[in-house]
């Protein structure tokens, strides 16, 4: 099965990936199909920073009064559950009543009853009030995420994954993120460049050691370019006009896609 053909479905698949809230089957199938794919793969790394960013964006909340309310009936009720096994191994029901009749363990369970059902409850709607607040927020935060219009997953020699590549026109900006550990030497830069289908390579940009860049770039750098590729070049990258000089470590298709 080809999701990438389909980028409405694969991109609902990938952020309930990232999210959780893909499981059993339907998750070792998505699984699968990203070993296989790379543009699967692509849409789940893409939705694992979102998710990762907007944890960073939350805001720290304290725990409610309930919270507190619920952990001492808790603590509570499992006291009373030790007093009333105590008292029934001091004082034993008669053999004319039975344990059945006995008093004692009839207000218990019922004290018992009321107590979760009440946490329940109490539980319960703290709980929703919560969620809805939490998903109110993250939607708010996920519609001001910018678009990512075009993605591309640069691969080593040995097609491993290495860098991932988003581009965001609002904001004019290209973002890659490492994501295998390289790290180049002190004296060496990296350097990014669009393959056309047609004439030589043009540099998009020379790249810092961080392991999150971001390079300033206009959409019609990008448009209609099949693949990026990053070379190794000497400290402060080459002219554009002069073409990779180094080595090219990594390379990759750029999908165009709307998120």
């Amino acid at each position: 099965m080809n999701i990438a053909k389909n980028p409405p479905l694969l991109d609902q698949l990938a952020a309930s990936y990232a999210l959780g809230t893909l499981r059993g089957g339907a998750r070792r199938r998505f699984e699968v199909l990203a070993r296989e794919q790379a543009p699967v793969r692509a849409a789940a790394l893409i939705w694992q920073s979102r998710w990762s960013g907007l944890t960073e964006l939350q805001v720290e909340m304290r725990p409610s009064p309930a919270v507190w309310t619920r952990i001492d009936n808790l603590v509570r009720a499992e006291q009373q559950a030790k007093s009333m096994q105590a008292a029934r191994a001091a004082h034993p029901a008669s053999p004319t009543t039975g344990w059945f009749n006995s008093l004692l363990l009839w207000r218990g369970a019922a004290f018992a009853g009321l107590t979760a059902l009440a946490l329940l409850v109490t539980g319960h709607l703290s709980m929703r009030d919560q969620l809805d607040a939490q998903i109110a927020r993250l939607s708010t935060q996920l519609q001001q995420t910018p678009p990512v219009s075009y993605v591309a997953m640069l691969s080593d020699a040995q097609s491993r994954e290495s860098m991932l590549v988003t581009f965001d026109p609002v904001n004019n900006k290209l973002v890659l993120q490492r994501v295998n550990g390289f790290q180049e030497a002190s004296d060496k830069s990296l350097q990014l460049w669009a393959l056309p289908p047609a004439g030589a390579p043009r540099s998009l940009g020379v790249l810092g050691h961080d392991k999150l860049l971001k390079l300033t770039a206009l959409e019609s750098q990008v448009r209609e370019v099949p693949a990026l590729a990053i070379s190794l070049e000497p400290l402060g990258g080459v002219p554009s006009e002069r073409g990779p000089t180094g080595p090219v470590l990594f390379k990759g298709r750029l999908i165009e896609r709307t998120l």
